[in-house]
């Protein structure tokens, strides 16, 4: 498990004039997203995010307690303009997981049985339903700063947005990480001082209004 570190970026003709010169482009490819939670939305409204991309499950968790920044003990400037999730791949985990936010929510308790592994009925059993589906072309770039790696995503429903990303292994150090894209967002000339939409994001502005703004009265957008 690791934890997600990333601050996302209006990238226009001179940001991407400046990766090209100073990174290096080690990809493009295009994959598909699928989104799923509860019809209550149970698990986005603890900002839990369910994804599936090429065959790969993916359970993102927030990482604060008590709303205090576990890492950084505070919001700084960098804090403020990223995200930081924990990231878990693991699918029985992911299961396990789920079925302890469903226990919490729900007193009957009929989410304690182990699902199926082999094949997707566990989505069912849980209750869980796909509210989000969209294509991404990404283009990724490396460069001289370690551990960082840098995405231009363009979504499919007319989006486009830049990703300068981190990962930290779980209980490292994300201060770090935070300074890392501090630098980094200082040479591409970013001087914005407001976090930018995730695909995510404009994907339920666009799509669920009503849940968007579920979403932002829980602070969780």
């Amino acid at each position: 498990m690791s934890v997600e570190v990333e601050r996302k970026f209006v990238c226009n003709a001179d940001t991407l004039k400046t990766l090209e010169e100073i990174g290096v482009c080690v990809g493009r490819w295009e994959f598909r997203d699928q989104y799923f939670d509860t019809p209550e939305f149970d698990l986005t409204l603890r900002d839990m995010w369910l994804r599936k991309r090429k065959a790969c499950w993916e359970l993102k968790c927030p990482t604060t307690v008590n709303g205090t920044d576990e890492a950084s003990g505070g919001q700084s400037k960098a804090a403020a303009l990223c995200s930081r999730y924990r990231e878990i791949t693991n699918l029985p985990k992911i299961q396990q997981r789920v079925r302890e936010v469903m226990k919490d929510i729900r007193e009957d308790g009929e989410t304690e049985a182990s699902p199926s592994q082999e094949d997707e009925s566990w989505l069912s059993e849980m209750n869980l339903v796909r509210f989000a589906d969209f294509t991404t072309v990404r283009q990724s770039f490396t460069l001289e700063e370690k551990g960082v790696q840098i995405d231009l995503d363009q979504a499919d429903f007319g989006y486009q947005v830049g990703e300068i990303e981190v990962l930290v292994p779980d209980g490292g150090d994300v201060q770090s990480a935070l300074e890392k894209i501090e630098r980094m967002a200082g040479k591409l000339g970013l001087t914005g001082d407001q976090r930018v939409d995730g695909k995510m994001n404009v994907y339920l502005q666009r799509n669920y209004p009503e849940h968007h703004a579920k979403l932002l009265r829980e602070h969780v957008l």
